[in-house]
């Protein structure tokens, strides 16, 4: 399993925009073959940062996102926002174990 997670930081002044963005953009993903989790959270003392946590079967089910039709309009919304940082990193993850 690849675990995506990171920060993405907006212009603050389109941080309602962000938001409708972010959560079309998990409906779509939602939707993909070998998505396990998509998620986008605001940070409370800072509202212009999102918080990104995705759960993927494998790199292939990742690769098949990054090409996906709502990724691109994700990307084009993004760029009409402004995104003043992105630090977004992939790893694979080791055995799942309930705490």
């Amino acid at each position: 399993m690849l675990i995506v997670t990171g920060i993405i930081e907006v212009n603050p002044d389109r941080i309602s925009s962000a938001q409708v963005a972010a959560v079309k953009m998990m409906e779509e993903t939602r939707k993909e073959t070998g998505c396990y989790v998509y998620e986008f959270s605001q940070q409370i003392e800072a509202p212009h940062r999102f918080r990104v946590y995705e759960e993927w079967s494998d790199d292939a089910a990742l690769e098949a996102h990054s090409n996906a039709p709502h990724m691109m309009a994700f990307r084009e919304a993004l760029g009409e926002i402004g995104v003043i940082s992105r630090d977004v990193v992939k790893f694979q993850a080791g055995e799942k174990k309930s705490l």
